[in-house]
Formats: C-alpha cells, structure tokens, sequence
C-alpha cells in the first residue's frame, strides 16, 4: 500500500494512514485516516445525474463512472479533487453489485483511499448508486 499522504494547496500534508495492524479489507478503502484540515468540504449525496436530472449508464460501472465525474465537478468548484477526500458514504440498490462498483471506485482513487461505509438502500430514480463525500484540500 502506497503511504503518500494527500496534500493540501500550501504543500502540507492532509490525510495520512497511521499504521496499525488491519483484517484484509474488502475493498478499496483505508481503515483508518488522520485528517489535519483547515478547511472542509463536504459534497451531499449525488447520482449519476446529468444536467437535465436524466439517469446515466445503465449499469453500476457506469453509474459509478458518472457520478464520479459529477463528484469530481463539485470538487473542483470548492478548490478540491478526489485526492483530498478523506470521508466516502457509498448507498448501493443492490448489494449484488458491489463487485463492480469497487473495480470502478478503485480506478478513480489513490492510496490513501479515504474511509468508506456502503450500504444497501432503496434509491431514486432508478439509480444504483449514490455517493456523499467529505474533502480536506
């Protein structure tokens, strides 16, 4: 596992992961991050959505394509990227999915990845996935 830590705009380090003793983990997330933030930017849940609130992709690689790059949007507008974020909340309609959703979560993020629960929820407009994030830039 990569230990870089993230850093901040100023060049200081962000996020790290401590070093501990761990279970194998099933999937593309650190068990435990230290965060040293001025600043925070969190982003509420979002979709797969494009701009006239239509559904993108029709399966969870997809899904999980689009609403990374909505994520991606959003944090560029608040001075941040995807290597600042230390805090992910992941809600997936279907748990049978989870495999796919973490191949293509793993592509988009860089050890430290941050901290991660995901659950299976009912979800709107026909979307698999739905992510909120939380970033120290």
């Amino acid at each position: 596992m990569n230990d870089q830590p993230a850093r901040g705009s100023d060049g200081m380090s962000r996020i790290s992961l401590p070093t501990t003793e761990q279970h194998t983990t099933a999937g593309p997330y650190s068990p435990v991050l230290r965060v040293s933030a001025g600043d925070l930017v969190v982003l509420s849940g979002q979709g797969p959505l494009a701009g006239d609130g239509s559904v993108v992709g029709s399966d969870i690689r997809e899904q999980t394509a689009a609403t990374l790059e909505n994520c991606k949007r959003l944090l560029a507008a608040a001075g941040a990227d995807l290597s600042s974020v230390f805090r992910v909340n992941a809600y997936l309609a279907d748990l049978d999915d989870w495999v796919g959703f973490n191949e293509e979560y793993e592509r988009h993020f860089t050890p430290p990845r941050p901290a991660r629960t995901a659950v299976g929820v009912d979800l709107l407009l026909g979307m698999k996935i739905e992510l909120d994030l939380w970033a120290a830039p």
